[in-house]
């Protein structure tokens, strides 16, 4: 119970600080640390993200942070292809799942580290156009087709991989949000979170209803310590550095990915 609630913890201070990395950490956590099969870990990883995220996401809408008509177009795409990511994690090894779990860690510990990097002055402008801007007067995105288009794919992808490999989508919410629009990090994290919540809800569902499926009784530890990793996290998040954030977040995504590879190379 008590390395349960250690992981529970870790995964929704992770959360509550970054807005993602919940459901990315936690499947390999439990599979490596605790022995879980991978089909089992992806529901139960479920139901303590969207848990979570709920919280982090009423805490952004009373501060104000939340971009709510966006992350209910992202979570309405999301829950038209998550079921297609159940379908094709049912047919796929729980090698090659975790293999792809390691691909994508990778590349988000590359994009983190990139994130957190200084820029030279000389290279970024003041006001970068994006496909999605916010309005300065409303702090609302201004809507077009191609602003539509935009969110709609962005939670699209995150339905798909929340489905397949049993994460909330925030790796891919996260940055998809800072590269495609203007929006500021507060606002960032606290729509993913939303997002994190309303998408991994609905998947959550169809794989508890599974009758292959039975509640682990030490996985209640876990749920319930996430919950409050991310009340300490939503606390924390204004007080620490986004840089030191990012290359902490880009360290442990790093290592994950190796130990991953490592452990599914050699038959575990």
């Amino acid at each position: 119970m008590i390395i349960e609630s250690i992981l529970g913890m870790v995964v929704g201070l992770i959360m509550g600080l970054t807005g993602a990395g919940g459901g990315i950490l936690a499947v390999p956590a439990l599979v490596l640390v605790l022995g879980t099969d991978i089909k089992v870990a992806a529901p139960v990883t479920l139901v303590a993200v969207s848990l979570a995220g709920i919280l982090g996401a009423i805490d952004g809408l009373r501060r104000g942070w939340v971009r709510y008509k966006a992350a209910a177009l992202m979570s309405s795409m999301g829950a038209v292809t998550a079921p297609l990511g159940v379908m094709i994690a049912r047919h796929l090894p729980s090698a090659w799942l975790m293999v792809m779990f390691a691909c994508i860690m990778a590349f988000v510990s590359f994009r983190s580290y990139q994130k957190a990097l200084p820029r030279s002055s000389t290279i970024v402008t003041e006001n970068p156009i994006k496909p999605c801007m916010v309005s300065p007067e409303t702090g609302r995105f201004v809507w077009s087709p191609r602003v539509a288009a935009t969110i709609g794919a962005i939670g699209a992808t995150s339905g798909l991989f929340t489905g397949m490999l049993g994460v909330g989508g925030g790796f891919i919410i996260v940055p998809a949000l800072q590269k495609f629009s203007n929006v500021g990090i507060h606002s960032v994290v606290a729509t993913s979170l939303m997002v994190i919540a309303l998408i991994s809800g609905a998947t959550v569902g169809n794989a508890l209803l599974s009758t292959q499926f039975q509640w682990p009784a030490n996985m209640t530890a876990f749920v319930v310590f996430a919950l409050v990793g991310m009340l300490v996290g939503r606390v924390a998040s204004p007080r620490l550095s986004p840089r030191l954030l990012q290359l902490g977040f880009a360290t442990v995504c790093a290592l994950v990915a190796i130990t991953v590879l490592v452990k599914t190379a050699a038959g575990i």
